[in-house]
């Protein structure tokens, strides 16, 4: 299917989020029942963040911001697919993203440095922002001379 490459990295980030899901979960139950908080008590978050320890949190907070920048790369690259020009560069822009969010994903999850989240994250909005201007240029056909996409 001509242009639809970049399905594939859209297809592979909502996969890592569903694994991200399940992480959260594996760690954010045992903790629960370790802090003694009924499910019912879970409807406090600000609380329940307070009684939980920091590691069993950070899954939850990556999986949240799985729902936000992301997004932004969804509606992109569908657009992309839809006329015929998420192949090549944007392929492989989408496939970096996915990269990147990935690693921000393990680092947040695991050791949570914030300077290297910042960096990861920094680094995957730059290739977003890449793929939002190959957008533009294609939804408006923008003539730039050849196009290297």
């Amino acid at each position: 299917m001509i242009g639809m490459g970049i399905l594939q990295p859209v297809v592979a980030l909502a996969a890592w989020t569903m694994v991200m899901w399940f992480w959260m979960y594996l760690a954010r139950i045992p903790a629960m029942n370790a802090a003694g908080i009924e499910p019912d008590d879970a409807r406090d978050t600000a609380e329940m963040g307070r009684q939980l320890p920091p590691e069993a949190q950070w899954k939850t907070h990556n999986y949240n911001h799985l729902h936000e920048a992301p997004t932004v790369f969804y509606a992109v690259a569908i657009v992309l697919a839809i006329i015929g020009a998420g192949d090549g560069m944007a392929m492989w822009l989408g496939w970096a993203y996915v990269g990147l969010r990935v690693l921000h994903s393990l680092v947040q999850a695991t050791i949570n440095r914030v300077m290297v989240r910042f960096a990861l994250y920094s680094l995957s909005m730059v290739v977003l922002l890449a793929l939002v201007f190959i957008g533009g240029i294609a939804v408006f056909d923008i003539p730039l001379g050849p196009r290297p996409f």
